[in-house]
């Protein structure tokens, strides 16, 4: 799945306005509604990867250059 930046954009529209609508500062409730909002934009990211990482076939670290995207 790829990023999906319009939808982050309403999220944080409709987070706000909901803040707006509070009698009361809700500064926990905002914080936990923004972290949740940006971890599930982070985990919807895909890694596309095309080529460049070598790892050894008796085990150690792999090497090389990173060649891909993320969406």
């Amino acid at each position: 799945m790829a990023l999906d930046k319009g939808k982050l954009k309403t999220d944080f529209k409709q987070l706000f306005t909901d803040m707006r609508t509070r009698e009361e500062n809700s500064d926990d409730e905002f914080a936990n509604r923004f972290a949740d909002m940006i971890d599930t934009y982070v985990k919807s990211a895909t890694i596309n990867y095309a080529s460049g990482l070598v790892a050894p076939t008796n085990g150690g670290f792999v090497t090389g250059v990173f060649n891909g995207n993320i969406t």
